[in-house]
């Protein structure tokens, strides 16, 4: 069975299908939207506790409730290094060789995920992996402060991420479409990684209010932005995986396959 999920990843068309799904994910029609957002919420057990909005009608769209905001002080923010979602932990290291764990067994190149070399101050640092589920909250936020120098969005596949994926499709991360955010600070540097998947609608970033255009590579520098931990950095419409890589040799106080959530220490 395992087989032919991949077999079927490769033979769909992965962008026409994210843009069907995010057309149907648009629509302000409030039957269809309040239907979905219902429909959702049932199957995959969203927890709307700390939700500021609380009802499907309080939401234009499936993708309004989909990144829905929480409450305020829902989350705090801890640790050298907090947790940039909420999801699961489902790798974490430190590089090794320039390479990085995808699952048990299976490495990629961290130069090819962030589509540039790595600096040689990260060749004894550390990468953490958070799978964001269906039923997360799906914004991410900055893990440290710093400048924001550059973001590079790369296109690229849209397989699904999960665990058949990323234990049967070699460089799962370095293949999907992704935004590829640099931060620097006198004392640290990382950079944060937004990897897209199968019918992930869009990813938007923190600079603008619509989603970058898919298939089109953008290559972004920034003068002066300053951002501080736990400020929004981006949102998924739908799906998947954030990637933080760090400079930092400090060691991780989360372990692989346990929950976490957005501001809780990392480090």
């Amino acid at each position: 069975m395992q087989r032919i999920f991949i077999w079927l990843q490769q033979l769909v068309p992965q962008h026409l299908v994210s843009r069907a799904v995010g057309f149907l994910a648009a629509t302000e029609i409030v039957w269809i939207k309040n239907w979905i957002i219902h429909w959702f919420a049932q199957v995959y057990r969203v927890d709307w506790q700390d939700a500021l909005r609380q009802t499907p009608s309080e939401f234009r769209s499936f993708n309004d409730f989909f990144t829905r905001e929480l409450k305020p002080g829902s989350r705090p923010i801890a640790g050298f290094l907090s947790s940039p979602a909420d999801g699961l932990v489902s790798s974490l290291g430190s590089i090794e060789d320039g390479q990085a764990i995808q699952a048990k067994g299976h490495h990629y190149d961290i130069e090819t995920l962030l589509g540039e070399p790595l600096a040689a101050t990260f060749q004894q640092g550390s990468f953490l992996t958070v799978y964001l589920a269906p039923r997360d909250y799906h914004r991410v936020h900055f893990p440290a402060p710093g400048q924001v120098i550059r973001a590079r969005y790369i296109p690229g596949d849209l397989f699904s991420v999960n665990d058949i994926t990323a234990n049967h499709i070699p460089g799962l991360f370095t293949r999907n479409e992704r935004l590829v955010l640099r931060v620097v600070d006198p004392n640290h540097e990382y950079y944060l990684v937004l990897v897209g998947a199968m019918i992930v609608a869009g990813i938007q970033p923190f600079w603008q209010q619509t989603p970058l255009m898919a298939r089109q590579p953008l290559d972004k520098s920034f003068a002066q932005t300053q951002v501080h931990q736990g400020e929004e950095a981006g949102r998924f419409l739908l799906g998947s995986t954030a990637i933080i890589v760090s400079n930092s040799s400090k060691p991780w106080v989360q372990q692989a396959g346990k929950s976490v959530r957005m501001g809780q220490p990392l480090m």
